[in-house]
């Protein structure tokens, strides 16, 4: 097996990345996210996706693309509502019993 140029991962999203990425997201949450029938096309939401790239490539510490953010948005939302849930519902693993 030749190896010409091993795949690297990118640096991970910095302080000021995800700042702008959520900034910018939830300024456009209504049309990225809403259901219903008032929803955005498929083609709306990619270009606020573009735009959103537009926003946080400037600050990147690499270039990003929609499915790096996309990504970083799913890992962000998904990361917070289990910290929300073991603090306000005790959802978790259960703690050892006390001797």
């Amino acid at each position: 097996m030749a190896e010409d140029s091993p795949k690297r991962r990118k640096a991970n999203f910095n302080e000021a990345e995800t700042e702008v990425l959520i900034e910018q997201v939830l300024k456009h949450e209504q049309l990225l996210f809403a259901a219903g029938p008032g929803r955005a096309s498929a083609g709306q939401k990619r270009k606020v996706w573009e735009l959103i790239r537009h926003k946080v490539n400037p600050v990147a510490a690499c270039p990003r693309d929609v499915e790096d953010l996309k990504k970083r948005w799913r890992d962000l939302k998904r990361r917070d509502r289990s910290k929300l849930c073991r603090l306000s519902q005790g959802c978790g693993p259960p703690a050892p019993p006390a001797l």
